[in-house]
C-alpha cells in the first residue's frame, strides 16, 4: 500500500509539474505530438518536424539516437519517462537548441554523458538507476534550470558543487534503495534552491544520517518515512527534524507518506511545533499502534497553519478524546484534518486564536461544537462531506461564532424542519455553503440575514417564495441542479448581481427577471428544458441584447428541449415572428387580408364580367351531365359534322356564297344553326349540342363577330369544349381585320385565342382562294359512318317526340 502510495503521489507531482511548465512555455502555437502508451520501442519516424511537444512516455524505448530527434528543431518538451533507457549521451540533444524541457525519470539509467544544454529550464532524472548523483560540470552552465530531479544511491559533496552557483526554483531527489549510513551530514549543504523535496527508500525505517537544513531552502517535502520512536531509527528522524533549527527561512514542510505510530506521530507533531516552520503539511498516513497521552508543549511555536490529510488508523482501540483534545487547544490559526475517521471535535477550553478549521471528510456529527462559545475568532469553518444531518443545529452551532464569516457544510445529509423556527445564526456569517444536501425551498425561511454568497446547487429546491425576507445583502446565488421551473425575481434579493440557476428545469422563463434584477452582473441559466414556443421569444430576444458577459455560457448551453422539431436548436437560433405569437395581431391582420381580397375579387368580376361567364357554366354543367347518361359508346358514335360554323348574320352572305359550296361539294357535312338546331331545345343546348357533335368548330372572325352576343357564347363553350376534351377542335378565321380596342373587355377569351393560336385569313387576292380552300378541308376532313347518322337521325326525332309531349 505505501509503494503504490508513493508512485501515484509522484507520477501526480510530476504531471503537475509537466502542465506548469508547459503553460509557461506555450506560446499558443504548439504542436503535440502524443505518442504515449503505444508499446513503442524506438522515437516514431512520422513526426512532423513542426512539433514542439513530444510525449512518449510509457513505452518501451531502450535507446535514444540523435537520428531520433534529428529532424525535430523546434522541439521544446519531451517526455520519455517510464522507459527502459540505461544509457544517455547529452549530446543527442546538440541539434535541438530550443528543448526547454526534459523528463527522463522512471527509467533505468545508469551513466549518462554530458554535454552542454544551456537552454534548458526543466530536466527530470529521478527515479533511476544511479549509484552516484548524475551531476557533470556542464550543468554548471544550465542558468535556466528551474526544476532538477536527480536519482542517487549515495550522495558526495564534490558532485553538488558543480551546481551550487545556480539558483534552481525546486530540486526533487530521489535515494536509491542501497542508501546507506554513509552520508556525509552536511552534502546537502551545497544546494542552492527555495524548494527541496526528498524521497527516501521504500519499505526502510528512518536510519539516516542525512542533514535537510538546506541552509537556502524555504520549502521542504520529505516522503517514504517509516519511524516508529521506540526503535533505534527515533533518533536520526528527531534529529533531522531538529536540524531544521539551522534554518531560519524554512516556512514550509511537508511529510508524506508515512507509517508510524501514534506516539510517534505526536512526537513528530511536537518536534515541528518547536522549529521556525510556519506551514506544516501531512499527508497520506498510516498510524497504528496504542496512544499514551502526554501533556503537549504549546509554547514557543512559529506554526500558522497545520494541515492533516488522508488518515489510516489500523488501531482498534484508541482514546480520541485526548486525540481531539490536543487538537482542539492549539494555539495557531489554520488548522486542517482532512480524510480521517475523525468522528468529533472537543470545543477548547479557552478563547481559541483559530481562524480556519477545515474538517471535511470525516465522519464528524451534528454534535461537533455545541454549545462552544471559545471560537470567538473563527472566520472559516469547513465541514464539507461528513455526518451531518440535522439543519437547525448546524444553525445553532453558529450561533456563539461571533466572527464567523464562512461556512461550508456541503456533501452532507441535512435536512429541514419546515415547522422549526429557530434560526439564530451568527449575524457576521456571509458566505454559506449548504450545496449537495437534502434541503427544500424552505431553507429560504432559515438563512443568515446577513449572507452575501449563498450556495444551494444539487438539493431538493423545487421554487423560491417571494415572501422571502432579510436576504437584502445577498448578491451571488448558486441555485444550480434543482427543481426550479422560473426563474426568481429580485423583489427579496435586491443586491443579487450573480445568479447561477442551470440545470434546472427552467421551460419557459419570464422576461420580467431583467426588469426586476437591475443590478444583475452574470446570469448562469443554460442546460434547462427550454420550450421554444411564443413565450419564450421575447426570453430569447432579451438574452440576445444582454451582453456576452453577462449571460454566461451564452449561446452553447442554452437549447429548445421542446418541440421536436426545434429540439437542439440554439435559442440564439430560435425565431417567431411578432404576427404568429400575437392573437390580436393575427385576426386583425387576418381581417384586413380578407377585406382586401374581397374588394379585389368584386371588382375583378365586374371588370371581367364574371357573372355572364358563371351563367354560361352554368348552362354547361346542366347538358354535360345530361349527357352523362349516354352511355360511352353512344357517345362514341356521336360524331355527325365535320364542322360547326359560327358566324355573325351579317357575315351571312359570305358564309352562303363562299364557304358552304367549297366545303359540302366535297362531302364535307357542315352544322348551321338555322338548319341543325332542333327546336323545343334552348339556343344554348343546340350550340352545345351541335359543338359536341361536330368535329370542329369553325368561327368566322369581323368586326360584325364581335357585335354578336350568339357569337360570344358559342366561342365560350367551344374553348371550354377544347380544354374538355384536350383535341385541338378551334379553327378560327379572319374574314375581316378587327382592331383590338374594339374588342370588348368580355371577349378576353377572343383576344388571348388570337394571341397564342394561328387563324386563317381570307385572302383578298382571288388566286389564293385555291390553297384557302384545300388547307380548310384538310382540317376538317374526317370519316364520318353511317351508323353515326342514324344515330343522329333517331336523337333528333326522339327529342321532337319527347318536346310535342
Amino acid at each position: 500500500m505505501t509503494k503504490t502510495y508513493s508512485i501515484v503521489f509522484h507520477l501526480i507531482i510530476i504531471f503537475m509539474l509537466i502542465v506548469k511548465i508547459r503553460t509557461l512555455l506555450s506560446d499558443g502555437s504548439d504542436v503535440l505530438a502524443d505518442r504515449s502508451n503505444r508499446t513503442l520501442i524506438h522515437i516514431p519516424k512520422d513526426l512532423p518536424p513542426s512539433t514542439t511537444i513530444l510525449n512518449v512516455s510509457h513505452n518501451y524505448i531502450s535507446e535514444l539516437w540523435a537520428s531520433d530527434i534529428l529532424s525535430l528543431s523546434k522541439l521544446k518538451i519531451l517526455i520519455m519517462s517510464h522507459n527502459r533507457i540505461q544509457n544517455l549521451d547529452i549530446s543527442v540533444f546538440r541539434f535541438n537548441q530550443e528543448l526547454e524541457y526534459l523528463d527522463l525519470s522512471h527509467n533505468k539509467l545508469e551513466t549518462i554523458s554530458c554535454h552542454s544544454t544551456a537552454n534548458l529550464k526543466h530536466l527530470d532524472l529521478s527515479f533511476n538507476a544511479f549509484v552516484f548523483l548524475p551531476i557533470c560540470k556542464e550543468f554548471g552552465n544550465m542558468s535556466q534550470l528551474e526544476f532538477l530531479g536527480l536519482s542517487a544511491s549515495q550522495l558526495q559533496k564534490s558532485r553538488l558543487l558543480s551546481i551550487s552557483h545556480l539558483h534552481i526554483s525546486k530540486v526533487l531527489l530521489v535515494l536509491g534503495d542501497s542508501y546507506g549510513e554513509k552520508e556525509i551530514p552536511d552534502s546537502l549543504q551545497d544546494l542552492n534552491t527555495e524548494s527541496l523535496h526528498i524521497v527516501f527508500p521504500l519499505g526502510k525505517e528512518f536510519h539516516f544520517n542525512l542533514d535537510v537544513s538546506i541552509s537556502q531552502a524555504v520549502s521542504l517535502e520529505l516522503s517514504n518515512i517509516q519511524y516508529v520512536l521506540e526503535d533505534g531509527g527515533a533518533c536520526s528522524f528527531q534529529n533531522a527534524l531538529r536540524k531544521l533549527q539551522k534554518n531560519p527561512r524554512l516556512s514550509n514542510l511537508t511529510l508524506n507518506n508515512i507509517d508510524t505510530t501514534w506516539n510517534s506521530f505526536m512526537m513528530i507533531l511536537q518536534l515541528v511545533w518547536h522549529t521556525g516552520v510556519e506551514y506544516f503539511s501531512i499527508k497520506n498516513v498510516k498510524l497504528q499502534g496504542w496512544f499514551h497521552p502526554r501533556e503537549f508543549n504549546y509554547s514557543d511555536t512559529s506554526l500558522k497553519s497545520l494541515t492533516i490529510h488522508q488518515v489510516v488508523n489500523n488501531a482498534y482501540s484508541l482514546e480520541q478524546n485526548s486525540i481531539y483534545k490536543i487538537f482542539a487547544n492549539m494555539n495557531i490559526q489554520h488548522f486542517t484534518v482532512s480524510g480521517t475517521p475523525m468522528v468529533h471535535m472537543l470545543c477548547p477550553l479557552q478563547t481559541s486564536p483559530f481562524l480556519y478549521l477545515d474538517f471535511s471528510n470525516n465522519l464528524l456529527t451534528d454534535m461537533i461544537f455545541k454549545d462552544c462559545g471559545n471560537l470567538t475568532k473563527l472566520e472559516t469553518l469547513i465541514l464539507q462531506m461528513n455526518q451531518l444531518q440535522e439543519f437547525t443545529k448546524i444553525v445553532y452551532m453558529t450561533k456563539k461564532m461571533k466572527s464567523l464569516q464562512l461556512l461550508d457544510i456541503s456533501q452532507n445529509s441535512l435536512r429541514i424542519d419546515e415547522n422549526e423556527g429557530n434560526c439564530s445564526w451568527t449575524e457576521s456569517l456571509s458566505s454559506l455553503n449548504l450545496s449537495s444536501n437534502i434541503l427544500t425551498e424552505s431553507v429560504f425561511r432559515c438563512l443568515p440575514p446577513r449572507v452575501k454568497v449563498l450556495d444551494l446547487h444539487s438539493n431538493r429546491i423545487r421554487s423560491i417564495p417571494r415572501d422571502v425576507n432579510n436576504l437584502e445583502a445577498l448578491q451571488v446565488l448558486n441555485v444550480a441542479s434543482n427543481f426550479l421551473t422560473n426563474l426568481p425575481g429580485c423583489g427579496a434579493f435586491s443586491s443579487l448581481s450573480a445568479l447561477i440557476i442551470d440545470y434546472n428545469s427552467i421551460s419557459s422563463p419570464s422576461v420580467d427577471f431583467f426588469q426586476s434584477c437591475q443590478n444583475i452582473r452574470s446570469v448562469k441559466a443554460g442546460n434547462n428544458p427550454f420550450q421554444c414556443t411564443c413565450e419564450l421569444r421575447e426570453f430569447v430576444q432579451r438574452m440576445g441584447q444582454v451582453s456576452r458577459e453577462v449571460v454566461e455560457d451564452w449561446p452553447g448551453s442554452y437549447q429548445c428541449d421542446y418541440p421536436e422539431s426545434f429540439k437542439g436548436t440554439a435559442l440564439k437560433d430560435f425565431h417567431m415572428s411578432q404576427l404568429s405569437c400575437n392573437t390580436t395581431l393575427l385576426i386583425v391582420t387576418i381581417v384586413v387580408i380578407v377585406l382586401v381580397l374581397g374588394s379585389t375579387t368584386v371588382m375583378l368580376c365586374i371588370y371581367f364580367d364574371v357573372l355572364w361567364y358563371l351563367r354560361m357554366m352554368c348552362h354547361w354543367t346542366q347538358t354535360r351531365q345530361r349527357a352523362r347518361n349516354t352511355p360511352l359508346a353512344e357517345l362514341q358514335r356521336n360524331l355527325q359534322f365535320h364542322a360547326f360554323i359560327s358566324y355573325s348574320e351579317h357575315d351571312s352572305a359570305w358564309v352562303k356564297s363562299e364557304l358552304l359550296p367549297n366545303l359540302e361539294k366535297e362531302n364535307i357535312r357542315i352544322c348551321l344553326h338555322e338548319r341543325n338546331f332542333v327546336p323545343g331545345k334552348s339556343i344554348i343546348e343546340n350550340i352545345i349540342n351541335c359543338i359536341e357533335k361536330s368535329y370542329k368548330s369553325i368561327f368566322i372572325l369581323s368586326p360584325n363577330f364581335v357585335q354578336s352576343e350568339w357569337c360570344h357564347y358559342e366561342l365560350y363553350f367551344a374553348h371550354h369544349n377544347l380544354f374538355h376534351k384536350g383535341s385541338d377542335n378551334l379553327i378560327l378565321i379572319l374574314l375581316e381585320p378587327i382592331p383590338q380596342y374594339s374588342i370588348p373587355n368580355s371577349y378576353h377569351k377572343l383576344k388571348a385565342l388570337m394571341a397564342r393560336r394561328t387563324y386563317l385569313e381570307w385572302p383578298k387576292e382571288k388566286r389564293k382562294h385555291g390553297l384557302f380552300w384545300a388547307s380548310l378541308r384538310v382540317s376538317i376532313n374526317i370519316k364520318l359512318t353511317e351508323q353515326a347518322k342514324e344515330v343522329c337521325h333517331t336523337q333528333i326525332q326522339n327529342i321532337l317526340t319527347t318536346s310535342a309531349f
